[in-house]
């Protein structure tokens, strides 16, 4: 029976919180933690985003690290311009890099999301206490060159690029590339300007054709 002192609707404030979609508000905030940093972004900036408290916030996702860990995860998983990864396809190296390419270039100046690459120049730095972020997106970084690597030496094997070719030099070139313009997208850069500088990368790829 309920306690006639008790406030209209309280028995309903102590029971279970309302349901969410996880998607739904972990996708906003990947949109605070994209726009802002790991650090730049507050509890109480993601709450107002995600649309519920801070009880609820910890109590699905444990952590602001655990959060934004699976915020990059839900990232990773986002339709891009061009579907699929365009790397492992058996194309011709040169071509499937410039696609690469020309599909970051077209995702980091997108008007549906922030700007640039959440990845590529994601928790750069962070305070002290936050060192293993830093490391966690470090790592997926690190995957990224692995990836490029892995590519160029198919492409050596396959005859598209010399036999001489630095892989590992490359990987790392291209790597910059992609995480320069992340930080011109965010600075502003349109889709032509970062295209343009695409037809600069292609250029020096094309350098390491067979001749």
């Amino acid at each position: 029976m309920k306690n006639k002192t008790e406030p209209e609707g309280a028995s309903r404030k102590r029971g279970r919180p309302p349901a969410f979609d996880r998607e739904t508000v972990l996708a906003a905030a990947r949109d605070v933690f994209w726009e802002h940093g790991y650090d730049g972004s507050s509890i109480a900036d993601l709450t107002a985003s995600m649309g519920i408290t801070p009880q609820s916030l910890y109590a699905a996702f444990r952590s602001k690290a655990d959060l934004y860990r699976e915020a990059l995860d839900q990232y990773r998983r986002m339709p891009r311009p061009d579907s699929g990864n365009p790397l492992p396809e058996p194309v011709d190296t040169v071509a499937a890099f410039e696609r690469f390419l020309q599909n970051s270039a077209r995702s980091f100046t997108s008007p549906d999301h922030p700007k640039g690459c959440m990845i590529s120049t994601a928790a750069l730095t962070c305070a002290s206490e936050n060192e293993d972020i830093v490391y966690y997106v470090s790592t997926l970084r690190q995957r990224t060159l692995e990836v490029f690597k892995a590519r160029i030496e198919l492409g050596i094997r396959a005859g598209h690029l010399r036999a001489d070719t630095n892989a590992g030099s490359l990987a790392r070139f291209l790597g910059s590339i992609v995480q320069g313009m992340s930080v011109q997208a965010r600075d502003g850069a349109t889709t032509e300007e970062l295209m343009d500088l695409v037809k600069h990368a292609v250029s020096e790829l094309d350098r390491h054709r067979p001749h």
